[in-house]
């Protein structure tokens, strides 16, 4: 990671810069706004506003997309908050240990990666969600089942929801957790929450989980198992997995999956492993994998 240090207190800059190499930083020091202006880029650029006479904010505007740590000798309005308006990430106040500036620095890198994460994770759901036809454009009681071969139309289904009503949202695996007692005491009703794996519980541990979560909000995905008398079901049509092949490509693990799930009803296991091209005993690995339990 490069950092751009400007400070005209030349053995401050040294120290720094000394420092801050033991942590794994690539550290260059300029001591004027001018030097540093002519750097093209730098992932941290830590700012002195006590250098006389020089204006930083071309500097601030012109690493906008880089972390601005300010290092300022008191705090102000023209020391900090106006540079902070400016677009600055942040400040620090001389003197300073290098811990805590290194703590604000891990602080801010993290920060930007999470932005650019839910930024993908956001343009990949809304395109996802434009070529998608499975929407609830009607009114929902809670709890609330969606039942689909196809875990991808589920996961559009409930995120179109959640952005159409503005809701936040929280996701529970329940491949990972397996008791669904622990989950029933974090669930809100301030917000969605969203919940996978429906199909792993039996047929008396959905009960309980309907009947313990009325009126609050939560959807679950079921993938093709029988979901009972409940009420408040939603099935997603889909074709075949062998025609849906053609608008939407599983993965080798949700295809495996969606065939056991589709078909263990009408083939025993010897037949089952053997179209899947694999021993029976793969086959229980790959249902206890993917918490599916054999029906008797």
């Amino acid at each position: 990671m490069e950092i751009l240090t400007i400070e005209n207190e030349v053995y401050l800059a040294q120290s720094i810069a000394s420092k801050l190499s033991h942590f794994g930083f690539n550290c260059e020091i300029v001591s004027s706004t001018q030097e540093a202006l002519e750097h093209d880029k730098a992932d941290i650029v830590l700012l002195s506003t006590s250098i006389s006479g020089q204006n930083f904010y071309p500097l601030i505007e012109k690493f906008c997309d880089s972390i601005v740590i300010l290092m300022v000798p008191y705090v102000n309005d023209d020391t900090v908050t106006r540079p902070l308006q400016a677009g600055a990430s942040d400040y620090i106040v001389k003197p300073f240990m290098i811990d805590e500036l290194v703590r604000k620095i891990r602080q801010h890198t993290n920060f930007k990666q999470l932005q650019k994460e839910i930024a993908f994770y956001r343009d990949y759901f809304c395109s996802s969600l434009l070529a998608s036809s499975h929407t609830i454009t009607f009114k929902i009681s809670f709890p609330f089942i969606i039942k689909s071969t196809s875990q991808k139309a589920i996961d559009m289904c409930v995120a179109h929801y959640a952005i159409h009503k503005k809701l936040p949202i929280d996701f529970i695996s329940l491949y990972k957790t397996k008791d669904y007692h622990k989950f029933l005491k974090s669930t809100s009703k301030q917000k969605l929450t969203y919940v996978i794996g429906f199909e792993t519980l039996s047929k008396e541990d959905k009960e309980n989980c309907i009947k313990s979560l009325k009126n609050t909000p939560i959807i679950f995905s079921c993938l093709n198992s029988e979901v009972g008398n409940f009420p408040n079901v939603y099935e997603i049509e889909t074709k075949d997995v062998s025609q849906g092949l053609h608008e939407d490509i599983l993965s080798v693990d949700d295809y495996v999956k969606a065939i056991i799930l589709s078909f263990e009803d009408k083939y025993p296991d010897t037949e089952l492993s053997k179209k899947l091209g694999m021993s029976r005993k793969s086959l229980w690995e790959k249902r206890k994998k993917y918490g599916i339990t054999k029906k008797k």
